[in-house]
């Protein structure tokens, strides 16, 4: 939903029209079990089709099942669960997993033949932007993704091909 408005400065003769694209959002709460991956990721691909975003479908689908696997080892607690929240806004599409659990997530040097501890070496190298935000309890592990302007056709950025 688009909103139009007028803006007036001080020293104005007149208004400026100003285009208002609220944000998005969507969020979903997950109980704590391996087997919610999938539906995390099942609900990302349904808010992207549903935000019309075409481009970076892939990346934001393996940040989400990095984002919600990490949490599940190593952030949510016996007992609690994790949310998955998504936003559209400017151009950006943001995937934020929220824990209960302590500890700062960091990309640590791995053995390279070990199995796993990639997951935000992954979402680094593919999101555009990604960090790390403090809320009680635990954290909120977030990534950014450039798609382009809402309502765009394709919704795309760079390599979108249309």
């Amino acid at each position: 939903m688009l909103f139009s408005s007028t803006l007036v400065t001080q020293g104005d003769d007149g208004g400026v029209n100003v285009d208002i694209q609220p944000a998005l959002l969507r969020e979903r709460f997950y109980p704590r079990s391996r087997q919610t991956v999938r539906p995390a990721r099942q609900f990302a691909a349904e808010t992207l089709h549903a935000w019309g975003v075409t481009c970076r479908h892939d990346d934001v689908l393996l940040c989400v099942s990095e984002l919600a696997t990490n949490a599940l080892l190593h952030g949510v607690l016996p007992g609690r669960g994790y949310r998955l929240r998504m936003l559209r806004y400017d151009g950006a599409v943001r995937v934020e997993v929220h824990d209960s659990g302590g500890g700062r997530p960091r990309i640590a040097g791995r053995d390279p033949g070990a199995e796993g501890g990639r997951g935000l070496l992954l979402v680094a190298a593919v999101a555009d932007r990604w960090g790390i935000g403090a809320r009680v309890p635990g954290k909120a592990v977030w990534c950014e993704f450039a798609v382009g302007p809402a309502g765009a056709v394709g919704a795309g950025g760079p390599g979108d091909g249309l």
